[in-house]
């Protein structure tokens, strides 16, 4: 279907939601939204005294959690009308997928390929435990050293560094590192082939696999990736940097692919408790992080954004799209010489109900980008930061820089590529496709 046809029908379904309630719930559609919006400010309300509260007021909240959207599901059903609501959300649901969809443009920028030589001495280090597995479910060894590469397999048993490990081969003479493992391992093979300007290879075979798909890898596939030894092309990404304490020297320091976590989730996953009981731990942090009652205070400068008190910050290598509501599914190019700065600062339930329901919107969430470079400050000498998901603790502040086309990537030519992210719904653009696209095609057959 045409962009013109999704948006009509975006159009469609949107008055249709309104028009089965008008229709069949008459005056009472009104109190029917009336009680779901209340019902959902009850729900996220509960959840954040939940997350912010213990004792008996987690308690009452969790109830409050459960017996909002039940109660309100069971006056809709009492009414006689839980279908006419249940028939409304979905037409609704088809009326917003369908606008995001028409928003997506038919062409996407593609970072800039160039074609190259096949590597003569390919070196990959690859995890056997990452991603449950994969190495040896999809016989990446043995495939590789096929192809010509020399792969060194860590031993499980005992901690190995990947960034020595890539050092010495490249003295050896090679001219390409790869990874089949997560980010953390990705990161500082990339770093030392970065540092030698020789290309660098991400095979799939972590759990998350963000770079691999930022970068267009088969992730269902591992093996795929090995094409890049045999028919492969380049590109050119940035690079993210971390350095820690003042004064702070940015010629070197840390690498992240992805991102660099503080505030809350990097102080939770710190606890010695997270790795044996996740859940319970998250839920014993929680009140004291949220309310800053724990936890060191944050405070960020970012080109012309100053916060302070935020409860987390993100920091990434490049921004990451907006089409969801957090905006951390991908990020649709990885050369665009900026970083991404996502901050969250809640203080009570009305403000997370408005993160719920706004997204990015929101006054909770705050979204910038940097050039040049952000800093995280703290009341402390020393904050837990999560880089590429591995815990760390660093003296502040930190400095976050990115260095621009640092990266060389070798990729198979071929491969799935980054699907476009659907942008956040706009129903005057998503109008405005609709109705404007009609009268051009109009003009065009009168002509």
């Amino acid at each position: 279907m045409s962009r013109r046809g999704t948006a009509r029908l975006a159009l469609a379904a949107g008055a249709a939601a309104l028009l089965v309630l008008v229709v069949f719930a008459g005056l009472g559609s009104l109190v029917l939204m009336g009680v779901g919006w209340a019902g959902l400010a009850l729900t996220t309300a509960g959840g954040w005294w939940m997350l912010t509260h213990t004792g008996w007021i987690r308690v009452l909240a969790t109830l409050l959690v459960v017996a909002a959207p039940l109660g309100v599901l069971l006056l809709y059903a009492a009414a006689g009308l839980l279908w006419v609501v249940l028939a409304s959300l979905g037409l609704w649901a088809l009326a917003v997928s369908a606008g995001r969809a028409a928003l997506v443009e038919d062409t996407s920028p593609r970072m800039t390929e160039r074609s190259v030589g096949q590597a003569k001495r390919p070196f990959l280090i690859m995890n056997p435990l990452s991603g449950g597995g994969k190495v040896e479910r999809f016989h990446l060894v043995e495939r590789a050293r096929a192809l010509g590469a020399e792969v060194v397999v860590l031993d499980p048993a005992q901690r190995q560094d990947v960034a020595e490990l890539a050092w010495r081969a490249v003295q050896g003479g090679a001219d390409l590192l790869g990874v089949a493992g997560g980010d953390g391992t990705q990161a500082s093979v990339a770093g030392v082939a970065a540092e030698h300007d020789i290309p660098f290879m991400v095979i799939s075979a972590g759990t998350r696999n963000h770079l691999a798909k930022d970068l267009g890898l088969d992730r269902q596939n591992p093996s795929r990736c090995l094409e890049a030894l045999t028919d492969g092309v380049e590109l050119r990404i940035d690079l993210g940097y971390l350095r820690a304490g003042a004064p702070a020297d940015l010629s070197a320091g840390r690498v992240f692919i992805n991102n660099a976590s503080f505030g809350v989730y990097a102080e939770v996953v710190q606890s010695p408790a997270y790795r044996d009981d996740k859940a319970r731990t998250i839920l014993e942090m929680l009140p004291d992080l949220l309310t800053h009652a724990d936890g060191a205070r944050l405070s960020v400068r970012a080109g012309s954004l100053t916060m302070d008190g935020p409860q987390a910050v993100l920091v990434s290598n490049n921004p990451y799209e907006r089409g969801d509501s957090a905006g951390l599914g991908r990020r649709e190019r990885l050369d665009s010489g900026e970083l991404g700065v996502l901050c969250v600062s809640v203080s009570n339930a009305a403000e997370a109900t408005e993160l719920l329901l706004r997204g990015r919107q929101g006054r909770g969430l705050t979204a910038a980008t940097a050039r040049r470079e952000v800093v995280v400050d703290a009341d402390a000498p020393v904050i837990p930061v999560g880089v590429d998901g591995e815990a760390l603790m660093l003296p502040t502040p930190v400095h976050c820089r990115l260095a621009a086309g640092a990266l060389r990537v070798r990729v198979p030519r071929h491969r799935p590529g980054v699907p476009r992210g659907a942008p956040p719904m706009d129903w005057r653009r998503v109008r405005r496709l609709a109705l404007t696209m009609g009268r051009v095609a109009a003009g065009r057959g009168s002509a």
